[in-house]
Formats: C-alpha cells, sequence, structure tokens
C-alpha cells in the first residue's frame, strides 16, 4: 500500500520534472537547437502535424536552422506557422529553403529569460511539494481507516520527504545548468 502511493508519487514528480525540462527546452538560448520547433504545428492538407513531419529541419550553424518542406506548396504555410508560434523568429526563404536565424542575446533579454526560468523551476518545485502533500495525506487517510500503522505513516512519510528532495535537488540542478547556458555569451 505505502509502496503504491511512493511510486506514484514518484511518477508523478518524474512527470513536473520532464514537463520543466521540456519547457526549459522552449527557451532559446542564443544557440540554434532543432528543439526550439518541436512544438510548431503546420497546416498539412487540413490536419495540423508537427513540422519535422512536414519538413526536414536540420542546423546549418551555431545560430541558424533549415527547414526544407518535403513539397514545394508547403513552404508559405511553414514560415506562417513559425512566425504566429510566438517564438519571435523571423522566417527568410530562398527558393524551396526556409532559414530561421536567431538574433544574438542582449544582457537585459538574457536576464529577462533567467527570470523566466527560475519562475518555471519554481512552479516545478510547488508541483513537487503539492505530490508530497497529496501522498502524505493519502497516508494520513489509511491511517485513519486502520490500514496501516502510525509506524508505517511516519516511515512512509520520511521516504517520500526523501523523494521530494531528490527531486527539488534535480530542479534546482536543471535551472543552474539552464542559468549558466542563458548567461554564457
Amino acid at each position: 500500500m505505502i509502496d503504491e502511493i511512493y511510486s506514484d508519487a514518484q511518477q508523478r514528480m518524474d512527470k513536473t520534472i520532464s514537463v520543466m525540462r521540456e519547457n526549459f527546452s522552449k527557451i532559446r538560448t542564443g544557440r540554434a537547437s532543432t528543439s526550439l520547433l518541436d512544438h510548431v504545428t503546420v497546416d498539412y492538407y487540413g490536419a495540423e502535424v508537427p513540422l519535422n513531419q512536414a519538413a526536414n529541419v536540420a542546423l546549418e550553424d551555431a545560430r541558424t536552422i533549415t527547414i526544407q518542406p518535403w513539397e514545394k506548396t508547403m513552404v508559405q504555410p511553414i514560415e506562417k506557422a513559425i512566425m504566429t508560434a510566438d517564438l519571435g523568429l523571423n522566417p527568410s526563404t530562398a527558393g524551396q529553403v526556409i532559414r530561421v536565424v536567431l538574433p544574438p542575446l542582449t544582457e537585459d533579454r538574457r536576464k529577462d529569460l533567467v527570470k523566466v526560468i527560475r519562475a518555471e523551476a519554481e512552479d516545478g518545485r510547488v508541483a513537487v511539494r503539492n505530490i508530497r502533500r497529496d501522498a502524505n495525506s493519502t497516508l494520513k487517510e489509511l491511517v485513519n481507516e486502520k490500514e496501516i500503522s502510525a509506524d508505517d505513516q511516519h516511515g512512509g512519510e520520511t521516504r517520500i520527504q526523501q523523494l521530494t528532495d531528490k527531486h527539488i535537488d534535480r530542479i534546482d540542478s536543471l535551472l543552474e545548468e539552464k542559468e549558466q547556458e542563458i548567461m554564457t555569451v
């Protein structure tokens, strides 16, 4: 019973960290990465599909992403999708190849991005703590229903606290890595 609560909490905390990592990857650092365009969808014959299913997305150099649509007719819709994705990127088309050049980040913009990722990390910490609270309240309910003893509850809470500490440390280390990545010129 306690093991089920622990494993559920662990899965939910792991999911929180993976969502946070995904959100971090959307925050650009001045270096090009194909993952910046992962969540961009394109209208492909009436269906919304991820960009990488309608075109070849590759890196040309450290600050340029090239997109080569599978079909000529997809150049305009892909360009429009990138512009409307609210990434602050301006694609330029040369024939059938779309290039997205990432502008260099200013110092102020870097500081703003650090604030954004700190807020994102704090949201992750809050989510992990909420999962801990849910797990502890479930343990408390089991004690009230006399399904587990108070000692079992205490042991379970200790395990969940250790799990929480471990996940918060992971969040802090991810935050530190991303901050360093953003502040490196």
